[in-house]
Parts: structure tokens; C-alpha cells; sequence
């Protein structure tokens, strides 16, 4: 097998990856109904703020799947251990709080990224939460955390 030239063999990578890029885009907006994922949106942010900021746990968990699947490790699945968890949580934290920065949404996944405190002198975490909605309803969650360090080797902040 003859080997590629050095100025071939980078072309060819190119090539491939703009083969492969082209075959992960988003879907074309004209497929989406982008007027259901404002709904899915609306509903994820007012679940949110009811649950994580007024801590009214029992009205917002109404838009809560009962087999509702859960993606962090140290929540079970179910509607029902995720409103134990956080109720116990909440009582220990009563002055938690879950800012939503900006919010997203592609087809039936809604997209926050939150700026979640303890206390008004925590810095707190930065957190990407995904919620999955079907039918009116969030039926599974992903995030990611990260804590809001005190130095940065940036002047960048995270929100």
C-alpha cells in the first residue's frame, strides 16, 4: 500500500471530518415545532422556579412522570424519591435558590443553565440541567455541575 503524501493526507482528514460534521448537525428548524418547544420550555422554567426557588415541591412536581427517569447519580428515579430527596434537602437549605441565566430548547429537550446557591453567601454551582418533555410532561433529566470557584485563571465568569 503506497503511502499518502503529507499534503494529501491532511485534505483527506479534512474531507472526512466535514463528511462527518455534516452528518451530526442539528435537524433544519423547518422539522422542528418550535412552537411546542416554546410550550416544553415554558413548562420546564415554571416547574423550576416553583420547585427550586418557592420550594413548593407537591404543585410543581404536577408536570412530574410518574416513572419520571433521573440521570444524576444521587437522585433515584421515580416522582416520587425525587420529591423525598429535595423535600428533605430544602428543609436543610431553606434559603436555596436555582437563578436560571438562559434557556434552550431542541425538539423535546429544554435546556437551562442555572446559577444554583445554598445561602446569600455561597458562590455556589454552575449547572446545566436537560429535561426530556413528552406530552406535557418532563420524563427524564440530565445535568452537569460544576462549583463557582473563587479564582480564575480567566476574567471570564461562568454565567
Amino acid at each position: 500500500m503506497k503511502t499518502l503524501s503529507r499534503k494529501v493526507f491532511p485534505a483527506l482528514i479534512s474531507f472526512g471530518l466535514v463528511l462527518f460534521t455534516a452528518n451530526v448537525t442539528a435537524e433544519p428548524a423547518s422539522h422542528r415545532n418550535l412552537a411546542k418547544e416554546e410550550a416544553n420550555r415554558q413548562l420546564v422554567i415554571h416547574f423550576y422556579n416553583q420547585f427550586f426557588n418557592q420550594h413548593k415541591v407537591e404543585q410543581a412536581a404536577k408536570v412530574l412522570a410518574e416513572d419520571y427517569i433521573q440521570h444524576n447519580p444521587d437522585v433515584p428515579d421515580g416522582k416520587a424519591p425525587l420529591l423525598d430527596y429535595f423535600e428533605g434537602y430544602f428543609k436543610t437549605h431553606p434559603q436555596s435558590r436555582a437563578d436560571i441565566v438562559r434557556s434552550a430548547t431542541d425538539n423535546d429537550l429544554v435546556f437551562l443553565h442555572v446559577h444554583s446557591v445554598e445561602n446569600a453567601d455561597d458562590r455556589g454551582q454552575a449547572v446545566v440541567d436537560i429535561f426530556r418533555v413528552e406530552n406535557g410532561v418532563i420524563v427524564e433529566h440530565w445535568d452537569v455541575i460544576q462549583a463557582v470557584p473563587e479564582t480564575s485563571a480567566n476574567d471570564n465568569t461562568m454565567f
